[in-house]
């Protein structure tokens, strides 16, 4: 029997349509999911970007059973368990050099809040108080809480919420359809962009601006890859005014683009990062903000018994997370998983540029084991092409997320060439029939 629906307000989520039709999913395994009629779905979006080491993995179910156990709860504020410790040091193992220090939160959102706030606050500790200006660029996003939306640039997220944060700029984006459009990887065009970053300076002063970010690839906008020389030139910015550069990697993270982190794809390091999705593979929500070390270092000073870092959540370091999280980056260790988008983005992006002049296809956008295919969006209804994709798929089979027009592809990281191939095949029919 299906459960009542009339309660539950659904995030991110066109309640009505769905409460008409709904889409409940009973169980997961592998590359699958099965829906509570028994029906089996393959999953081309990790869940929604997070299950990275596919679904029901033995020695993260294990894990996580064995904590809830052993200790279900353990206070964070002056208190701490050694997983914590444990975690911390295992993710900054596998951080670019330098980036050893880890505070954790529960969410990407949550993470985005940190990271901002240490910015602010790294200046202020430094008797840089006038740099409390934050940076981010349009269709950027960074979470639903007030700084993640002020920062992030996608306006349905901001308009409803009145006048947000004070203080906050953008730069531009980096869609550039007329001179990109059908990139393999990095678009050859757009580096350029990052000069914006210079006029804001020229605006408001370097004095003022205390951080910059953005996402190396921007993915709930619709898979924007960056230009090629870009992020190496808002890094060099950002140096030469002393502004902090934050990645907020919470899609890009563990293995996505082909290495643990996309700071280390595209040879840029940040002052900070934010993350969340694969730290966990989903199964428990956790996030953290991973943190040069001069950084950290900056706020260690003054009496020993005074907090350095007013900041933090209940849930920080739980547990349950701490155990799934080092259970998860046990298996991305044991089979390769961190790497292997690198080893199949060739394959994959072959298969996704091969949807090139399918009905409607104006654009296709390809990193790692990422893809974004945008639609022509039908005259005076936006979102609703790539909507009706996402639907006729998933009754034949196969879970897509969609993003205005654009269907993103992220797939399990433990996929096989024939499912790309099945992926593409069945993405390739729903155009087919949209048409």
């Amino acid at each position: 029997m299906r459960p009542e629906l009339d309660a539950y307000w659904m995030p991110f989520t066109a309640n009505r349509q769905f409460k008409k039709s709904p889409r409940l999913l009973a169980r997961s395994s592998g590359m699958h999911y099965w829906d509570d009629q028994g029906r089996q779905i393959l999953d081309g979006v990790a869940g929604l970007w997070c299950v990275n080491a596919g679904h029901g993995r033995p020695k993260i179910v294990q894990a996580i059973q064995d904590q809830a156990a052993e200790m279900d709860f353990a206070p964070p504020f002056q208190m701490a368990h050694p997983k914590a410790f444990e975690l911390a040091d295992r993710v900054a193992k596998i951080a670019p050099a330098g980036m050893g220090k880890v505070f954790f939160t529960n969410s990407g959102s949550e993470s985005v809040e940190t990271a901002l706030k240490m910015a602010i606050a790294y200046h202020r500790v430094r008797g840089d108080a006038s740099r409390t200006r934050l940076i981010g660029r349009e269709r950027g996003y960074h979470g639903v809480n007030f700084g993640g939306i002020s920062v992030g640039g996608i306006v349905g997220n901001r308009k409803m919420f009145g006048t947000l944060l004070a203080g906050v700029d953008h730069i531009r984006h980096t869609h550039d359809p007329a001179r990109n459009a059908f990139s393999v990887g990095q678009p050859a065009h757009g580096a350029e962009y990052a000069d914006e970053l210079e006029q804001l300076v020229a605006l408001h002063d370097a004095s003022t601006i205390a951080a910059v970010i953005v996402e190396p690839v921007a993915g709930s906008t619709g898979v924007l890859i960056p230009p090629q020389g870009y992020l190496q030139r808002l890094r060099e910015i950002c140096d030469k005014h002393g502004i902090l550069l934050i990645f907020d990697e919470v899609i890009t993270g563990f293995g996505r683009t082909g290495q643990p982190f996309a700071a280390q794809t595209f040879g840029v390091t940040p002052d900070l990062m934010t993350v969340a999705k694969g730290l966990t593979n989903g199964c428990v929500p956790m996030g953290a903000v991973i943190v040069k070390d001069a950084i950290h270092d900056a706020f260690m000073n003054g009496p020993e018994h005074l907090i350095e870092f007013f900041h933090g959540y209940t849930y920080s370091a739980h547990p349950l997370a701490c155990a799934a999280g080092l259970a998860t980056l046990d298996t991305y260790a044991d089979e390769g998983l961190l790497t292997r988008a690198g080893e199949l983005q060739g394959y994959f992006a072959e298969a996704v540029h091969s949807l090139k002049g399918e009905p409607n296809v104006i654009d296709i956008r390809n990193i790692g084991l990422v893809g974004g295919i945008e639609l022509a969006p039908l005259p005076g209804e936006p979102t609703k092409r790539a909507f009706n994709v996402f639907l006729d798929l998933y009754e034949k089979g196969l879970m897509v997320r969609t993003t205005g027009d654009t269907v993103a592809l992220s797939p399990p990281l433990i996929i096989e060439r024939g499912q790309i191939d099945q992926i593409v095949d069945m993405l390739r029919a729903a155009l087919r029939r949209a048409a």
